[in-house]
Parts: structure tokens; sequence; C-alpha cells
């Protein structure tokens, strides 16, 4: 459980009642009170002896460890979640998403999953999906792998280092030391062997287990040594132990507040599925179940955009729904004759109908109403999208300015509004329109002709 103020206070010099102000606070418990949201840091009293400083700090962190692997922009920072659930509130960082590399795969097939991470993106909603990062698996060709290292690293991409060979490891660590790679695996076995190096050069650390027990004094031990950048992997067998495992983990950390376990998780489907649909199954419970990193074995398209589509879901705040500006939107090249369509600015609303217009060849105006990021149904239903409401918004936007003809086309699902609008827009003609944005392509050309044909 996170301290509370009063209980910060008591820890302060004189029980919380010096009040020197050196901190910039006119009494302690207001000092207590910015320290326990976050806002300040310990350093800001001068008066907390090293052990109480220390004691602070380490109940005020996080209760899982903020991790980044990579650098600058692409680096991928996870971890440091505070809820179980993402009704509660919401999760912060999004799971980054691996494909793997072996030395021993042919030319076409590394240049082709290289090509894959860096090209691969989807547009949806407004946002750009992709993958994250390279996993490089030592596969027996030592010379190979420390090429494909360098080659992967030059892409600029987070690199995990996959290698049980701990001296090719820290081979391969220091050719890209300054890209801040993942080394993995580090077990029970190679701990004592390993920290001399890991303390020598910092990097973040996969630490592989046979399950949660082995995991805790590991990560203790690495405490001891002052390394902290750890992500965990309790190698589950199947689906049912993955979220087993990945749920204790969670609940240890954000319910108990239990250091050990308090750090990100590396999920390896790929090495788990006999083929790339349970692959793909694995990798959607590792996303929705916490993990911080998914290792597929390839990328596959049909395969690798409903991962990314759920891990979008996943990591979006459910209190906010996604929504788009309120203002008019030109689809295409518009004129006076173009035709103006209304709808609300729930994102997916809105990119449905305006990638629809698009395929209709047909330039419009696209009125985008805010109904606080309800879809056309919900927004009716609610009373946010009415004749009363949007009637007032069409003619404030000024949209009867731009166009000839003073006409406008509503959705099908509130086509009951066409009364109420028609009686706030004297002089305009309310068309129903399709239910669907899909129908819009086939609906627009001929509404159009229609239009042509009244005017001769």
């Amino acid at each position: 459980m996170a301290l509370k103020a009063s209980d910060i206070q008591k820890k302060l010099p004189d029980g919380g009642k010096k009040n020197c102000k050196e901190c910039g606070f006119p009494t302690c418990f207001a000092f207590a009170m910015k320290l326990a949201s976050g806002a300040v840091t310990v350093d800001k009293c001068p008066y907390l002896p090293g052990e109480i400083k220390t004691e602070l700090e380490e109940a005020l962190a996080p209760p899982i460890k903020l991790v980044t692997v990579g650098v600058g922009e692409k680096g991928l920072s996870i971890g440091e979640e505070e809820v179980i659930y993402r009704h509660e509130k919401t999760f912060y960082r999004p799971s980054g998403i691996a494909i793997l590399i072996t030395e021993k795969e042919d030319e076409g097939t590394i240049s082709a999953k290289i090509n894959k991470l860096k090209t691969l993106q989807f547009d949806r909603v407004g946002q750009k999906l992709r993958a994250n990062l390279f996993a490089l698996k030592y596969a027996g060709n030592a010379e190979k792998y420390l090429g494909l290292v360098k080659r992967a690293a030059a892409e600029g991409f987070p690199i995990v280092l996959i290698c049980e060979d701990l001296d090719l490891l820290f081979k391969a660590r220091d050719l890209i030391a300054d890209k801040n790679p993942l080394l993995y695996p580090i077990t029970k076995e190679n701990l004592e062997a390993a920290l001399p190096k890991l303390k020598a050069k910092p990097t973040p650390i996969g630490v592989k287990t046979s399950g949660i027990e082995e995991i805790v004094p590991i990560t203790k031990r690495l405490k001891e040594e002052g390394i902290l950048d750890i992500v965990l992997d309790p190698s589950p067998k199947s689906l049912k132990e993955m979220i087993r495992d990945y749920t204790l983990i969670r609940r240890a950390a954000l319910k108990k507040t239990f250091r050990p376990l308090g750090y990100p998780i590396l999920s390896l489907p790929c090495m788990l599925a006999e083929n790339k649909m349970e692959e793909t199954l694995l990798a959607s419970a590792g996303v929705i179940k916490y993990a911080g990193i998914v290792v597929l074995s390839d990328f596959e398209k049909e395969m690798l955009y409903p991962l990314l589509v759920l891990r979008q879901n996943i990591f979006t705040d459910p209190r906010v729904p996604l929504a788009v500006e309120q203002k008019i939107y030109e689809i295409g090249t518009v004129s006076p004759e173009s035709p103006v369509l209304l709808t609300t600015n729930f994102a997916l609303t809105y990119f449905a109908v305006a990638s629809e217009i698009e395929n209709s060849k047909i330039p419009a105006y696209l009125c985008v109403k805010d109904t606080e990021g309800l879809c056309v149904l919900a927004a009716w239903s609610t009373g946010k999208f009415s004749g009363d409401t949007a009637g007032p918004f069409l003619k404030k936007i000024g949209v009867g300015d731009k166009v000839k003809n003073k006409r406008v086309i509503i959705p099908g699902f509130a086509a009951r509004i066409k009364g109420e609008l028609e009686e706030e827009l004297q002089g305009w003609e309310v068309i129903v329109g399709p239910r669907e944005a899909s129908d819009l392509p086939a609906f627009l050309p001929q509404m159009i002709e229609k239009w042509k044909s009244q005017s001769k």
C-alpha cells in the first residue's frame, strides 16, 4: 500500500514537527503530502538522516520497477503500472512486441524480418500501430551472431539478446552497450558468474526461472548488488500457467507491495507454441495479462494487426473515450457542390466515416459534433446528438456558407432527429443516410447523381 502523508510525517525530523520551511513548504505535513503524491523528492528535506531517506525512497517507489530497453525515441519503457484491472484506472506502458531472429536463418529470412519491424505499420483511429523490438537468439554460430547483433543495432530499435553462452552474451552486450540492450537469460545457475560483468556495464537483464518461487532469491541478490533494471520470465509451460504466473506476479507487486516480484514480465510465446495460431493466442494472453515484452517468431500481417489492436484497446484509458476534435473536416478536394455529412466525435466513428467517404471518391464536408466521445447511437440515446443540439452546432461552424445547396446527410441510426433538425435548420434539406459507414461508397455517388438530375 502507498504511504500516507501522516505516515511520512512521523518519519520527518522531530516527528514531523520541525516545520523549518527549508524544503519550501510551510509545514512538515505539507511537505509530507507533496511527497506522498510524488510531487517532490525526499532530497528536499535537508535534515533527513540517510537511513530514513533510503527507507522513504524505497517505500515511495512504484510497486513495479520502470525499466527502459533501448535508447532515444524508439526506446521501450515498461513497468510502473498501478492497477490490476484496467477499469480501475488505466494501464500506462503498452507491451513491447518483438520479432525473433537467429543467425542460422538464411539471409533472405533475416532481411525480411528486419524489414518487417521497420516497415509494418497500421493506422487506426488516428494512431500508428507497430511492433517495437528485435529479439536476437544465439543458435550456435558465434561469429555470425555477433554480426547479426551489430546489424540489428544499426537499425535503432531496442534489442533483446537471447544467449545461454554467458561469455558470448557479454561479448554481444559489449558491442552495443550504448544501445542499452536487454540481456537474457540470467538464471540461478549463472547468476554469480554474471554479476561482475553486469555491474561493470549495467543494462537491463531478463531473469529466467522454473516458476515464481525461484525468482525471489535471484532478484533479492541482484538488488543487493545494486542491479534493479530487471524483467521476469517464470517460464510457464502452458496458457494456464502463463495466466496464473503473470497474475500472481502482478498481484504480489501491487496488492502486497512485494518488492522481489515488483518487475515487468518478459513473455516468450515463440518458445512455447507449436504453430502460429497458438503463438498469437499466447501473445494475446500475454498482452492482456501484464507482459511488458512479448516475443514472436515472425510477423504476419493477419496475426500482428489483431495483436496490435488488442494492445491499443487494453492500453487506453477506459474512462476517457477516444475522441477527435469538433470541427468541419474537408475530405478530398471540396467545392460548393460537395455534400455535407454529420456525425459524432467518437474516434472510431469518425475514422470509419472519413475513410468510406474517401473510398466513395466524392469530396465532402464531414461535420463532427462533440458528443463526449460517444458513438451515434449512444449519443442519440443520451440526448447528446439531437436536432436541438446538432442544429445550433451546424449554424455555429458555418458550413452553410461553404456550400451552394443546403443539404445535410445524417447517420441512419439517428434518423429520428430528422424532424427536429429541419425545424432548427430552416431552409435545409435533411437526408437520412445509411446506418453503416461501409455503405457510403455506394450511397454518396447515387445522391450526387440524384441531385444533378434534379437541378436540370
